[in-house]
């Protein structure tokens, strides 16, 4: 029995009780804790070039700082998902914010390669949080009968997010004093706001019929039943927000090194576009199936990476550009379609769960590539290592769309709502 299902525990509302009394409007809402923290999650991308020219560390070190978000993130995705599908959201989220605000803290006070890996660290414990158990929130107050919704809305949130933090950021440090300060005091305020939301949304205090058994480390996975939903979509994500990571951890050296700009504005903007093809497209291909928007992820990612490929040849800021648009683009409809399959299949109370098993799949391989490649570029050279890189990158994604294309037919779609 799911906690859909279960009867009501006197004094205490159901998940269904509390959806079906939430207006629309409180589903837009409750994703907005999710975009506060991703905004979080990029922000510093712009300012890598300034901390790096002050501290003198290599392009590997910069993405070893940028890999400490990755394994902060896997670490948290192995009890986040758990313990919010066994306490409630609540419980997850609002620590996480905390720690958001900890995070903003040190990154305006950062004096050493230490205190940035210290604060990227503590961004990818929230970022895990947040993704378990953000998402699955935005999906409780959606209800059964709005889980299409839930899904696009919480999807779209992230990257919305992810787009927003490196644009401010690029923008406040080119206009106002303190470059590496003032993005992390306006980041303070919305967590701030991010926490009243938490606190007001309309969530049970804990799930009703959730599972008590077992671990509450562990990696996440998804019942038996549902393990094809998770392969199809982890095999499109993967690629794609293994490419974008790519762009934001080495996007700024290509501009800087190759194409002969090392604007933050410029840096931030290219983010910025990134993930706002990865909203944008959610939007426009709602309406479509699931396998239908995974094929589309699949390519998209593939011909990102040899825009790339051409553009780091060509020393063309248009066609880096061009890779980025196609790179969130992927990212975004691998998103959505696996979030999608998760959502409609698999039970509210391993949902949180089923969530950090989507995004550990995917960013195992964004945690590792990048840093592979920044390391890789100083021995050979960015241009080389850009290029093995996307190479690599297309055969992994055209072999997800491959599998997709296989087994598309043992899945069944998620309801409209």
């Amino acid at each position: 029995m799911t906690d859909l299902q279960a009867p009501p525990v006197a004094g205490k509302l159901t998940v269904t009780e509390v959806a079906a009394s939430a207006p629309t409007r409180e589903i837009w809402l409750a994703a907005w804790p999710v975009t506060a923290v991703f905004i979080l999650s990029n922000a510093a991308t712009p300012l890598y070039k300034l901390w790096q020219h002050d501290m003198g560390f290599s392009k590997g070190t910069l993405t070893v700082i940028f890999a400490c978000y990755i394994v902060g993130l896997l670490g948290t995705l192995l009890v986040a998902g758990v313990a919010s599908d066994r306490l409630g959201r609540k419980p997850v989220l609002l620590p996480a914010l905390g720690l958001g605000v900890l995070a903003c803290v040190i990154f305006a006070t950062a004096g050493s390669v230490l205190a940035l890996a210290v604060a990227r660290l503590l961004t990818g414990i929230a970022i895990g949080a947040i993704v378990s158990a953000g998402m699955a929130a935005v999906t409780d107050v959606g209800g059964p009968a709005r889980k299409r919704l839930a899904a696009l809305l919480a999807s779209a949130a992230m990257v919305l997010g992810a787009g927003l933090g490196p644009l401010g950021a690029g923008v406040l440090s080119e206009t106002l004093p303190g470059p590496t300060v003032t993005i992390f005091l306006v980041e303070i305020v919305l967590l701030v706001t991010a926490v009243l939301v938490v606190l007001r949304m309309p969530l049970p205090k804990k799930a009703a019929g959730a599972v008590k058994g077992g671990s509450w480390v562990r990696v996440p996975s998804v019942p038996r039943a549902n393990r094809v939903q998770l392969l199809l979509g982890i095999v499109v994500f993967a690629p794609g927000i293994t490419a974008t990571s790519f762009v934001l951890s080495l996007g700024p050296s290509l501009l800087s090194d190759l194409l002969g700009t090392t604007s933050r504005v410029v840096a931030g903007a290219m983010a910025f576009v990134m993930f706002s093809a990865a909203t944008g497209v959610q939007f426009a291909v709602q309406k479509l199936k699931a396998p239908a928007i995974l094929l589309m992820g699949a390519l998209s990612t593939a011909l990102s990476m040899v825009a790339l490929m051409l553009a780091v040849h060509a020393a063309s800021v248009v066609l880096l550009v061009i890779a980025a648009v196609l790179a969130g683009a992927g990212q975004g409809l691998g998103q959505l379609g696996g979030l999608s399959l998760l959502n409609s299949s698999v039970p509210s109370t391993r949902l949180a769960e089923a969530n950090a098993a989507l995004n550990t799949g995917g960013y195992i391989p964004a945690g590792l590539f990048p840093v592979a490649v920044g390391y890789l570029s100083d021995a050979v050279g960015l241009s080389t290592g850009a290029t093995i890189f996307g190479v690599a990158m297309t055969l992994v994604a055209l072999a997800g769309g491959a599998v997709v294309a296989s087994l598309r037919g043992r899945i069944s779609e998620p309801r409209q709502g």
